[in-house]
């Protein structure tokens, strides 16, 4: 019941965000249009909005309740984690080229988040679903592995008193086990493959 009342929290939060900040995106558009060429204040501001509006969508779904029959296309996500990786420490490999059901999206965006927060100078993170089971590996040059945190996310252990930095690992294994699926986890030096 926790995990279902955070993920009603995480859609409302998103809900309530994502149309003022849409509202800033049209605003900047008209003022484009008017002004002629914008200037790098405007760019700063336009690329901003474009950035919080693609996490806010990354976290709707991440963090947003998911309905069982809900299915999700490649090119929503794509949509979001292009605009996410510009510019950015991480190169994201999307190769996920049919729709699929909302909560393996879910994961696979939570897991992507857990990779995250052990690849402290970014990387290569590639996603792929082969003969129906996710496959998302992660390559860089230094991981830095919390054993706690990836050791909890392995055997489905949610009684760790997690940060709030840390909250992906803390909902993954709820989301796995409403989705239907089971964690697998190989790491390396250089390379982390985790499937479900």
């Amino acid at each position: 019941m926790r995990h279902d009342l955070a993920t009603l929290v995480g859609s409302r939060i998103c809900h309530d965000l994502i149309s003022p900040i849409g509202a800033i995106g049209n605003g900047l558009e008209l003022l484009a249009l008017t002004d002629g060429s914008p200037g790098a204040e405007m760019a700063l501001i336009a690329d901003s909005v474009q950035n919080a509006n693609a996490r806010i969508r990354f976290y709707r779904i991440a963090y947003g309740a998911a309905g069982t029959e809900q299915m999700l296309g490649s090119a929503d996500v794509l949509s979001f984690i292009s605009v996410l990786a510009r510019g950015g420490r991480f190169t994201y490999f999307w190769q996920v080229a049919e729709d699929r059901p909302r909560r393996e999206v879910r994961c696979a965006l939570l897991l992507l988040q857990c990779f995250e927060a052990a690849m402290p100078v970014g990387g290569d993170i590639h996603v792929s679903v082969i003969d129906g089971r996710w496959v998302l590996s992660a390559e860089c040059l230094r991981f830095n592995i919390d054993p706690c945190l990836w050791d909890r996310l392995a055997t489905g252990d949610s009684t760790f008193a997690y940060s709030a930095a840390q909250v992906q690992f803390a909902l993954l294994p709820c989301m796995l086990q409403e989705a239907g699926r089971a964690l697998k986890i190989k790491m390396s030096s250089d390379r982390i493959v985790v499937s479900f």
